[in-house]
């Protein structure tokens, strides 16, 4: 194999890395705005919106990500909905993530000693004051190691974006093993990059919880 071959390779893993990076993010951020009102919806007063959001993390979690995911490719155009891959998976991302943040942020909620509540009750807290001032920040530290597994399992996950014709990292080093039939070389370099990505994420992490453990 020349080198020529191998840096050709490597830049176009690379320039597919970025769309791997960019659901990834979308999924993340849209995933955690969502999922932290499906939270306080779960942990809430009032039956109705605990049973909605009961609902929707239910079958998200129940369900099969592949098969989101081509319910929703697949399936919207037959109702008037043509969307692109990357729109389509970062809708299908977006939801997917918010039902287990929400999932791993109400374990965390529910955690925080019931004294905690008690007290800033007795301070005259009303329920959003004490999510926000009392429980929500013990909650964050409890949520840190959970949240950062979830968001490396998030980036693992988006390979599947692949099935509806994303060409992020896996879907570019399918074709390219297609053509040049290297798949030891592709799909090395495929999983370091994976590497790469993954673990400062955890290792931020465990700086994250030193430093709020620290700061306890």
């Amino acid at each position: 194999m020349d080198d020529f071959s191998f840096w050709i390779i490597t830049r176009n893993l690379l320039l597919a890395t970025r769309w791997t990076i960019l659901l990834t993010v979308i999924a993340f951020i849209g995933g955690a705005s969502l999922g932290l009102v499906l939270t306080l919806a779960r942990v809430g007063r009032i039956a109705l919106w605990r049973r909605l959001a009961m609902v929707w993390i239910e079958t998200l979690q129940g369900t099969p990500l592949l098969m989101q995911l081509f319910l929703v490719f697949f399936g919207l155009p037959f109702v008037g909905l043509d969307l692109a891959p990357l729109s389509a998976a970062a809708l299908v991302f977006t939801a997917y993530a918010s039902a287990h943040l929400a999932e791993i942020w109400r374990g965390c909620v529910q955690a925080v000693p019931k004294g905690q509540w008690e007290a800033s009750a007795s301070l005259g807290f009303g329920y959003l004051q004490q999510m926000r001032h009392v429980i929500l920040p013990q909650a964050l530290r409890l949520a840190i190691p959970a949240t950062t597994g979830f968001l490396v399992q998030l980036v693992k996950g988006t390979a599947l974006a692949s099935s509806i014709g994303l060409i992020e990292i896996v879907q570019a080093g399918n074709m390219m093993n297609n053509a040049t039939f290297r798949p030891f070389l592709i799909y090395g370099l495929i999983a370091l990059i994976y590497f790469a990505l993954c673990y400062p994420l955890s290792r931020y992490s465990q700086h994250l919880e030193r430093k709020l453990h620290g700061a306890r």
